[in-house]
């Protein structure tokens, strides 16, 4: 699903038009972001929560040249989802 297919369900379903939930939406992307650079931890009680891992440095291959390249230290988002979003998409129809 697209960000574009988002805003048309959202809007359909809270009676807005696409701009305004357009608008909201990508102020809600903004606010995650932000967040997250600052290493807050985001948890939105039945979808998950939004946290920053530190990856250490490692060694790692070049798959086309087999070489050795030293990967550094960065940081990633993780995403972990919540028993009731777990719960949901694991239901038999």
């Amino acid at each position: 699903m697209t960000k574009a297919e988002i805003v048309t369900k959202v809007a359909a379903a809270v009676g807005l038009t696409k701009i305004e939930t357009e608008a909201v939406i990508n102020g809600f992307i903004v606010a995650i972001n932000d967040s997250l650079k600052e290493g807050n931890e985001i948890e939105i009680r039945g979808l998950g929560s939004f946290r920053i891992i530190e990856r250490q440095p490692r060694l790692a291959r070049n798959p086309k040249t087999g070489g050795k390249v030293q990967l550094p230290k960065r940081r990633v988002p993780q995403f972990r989802p919540s028993k009731d979003l777990r719960k949901a998409v694991n239901v038999k129809k």
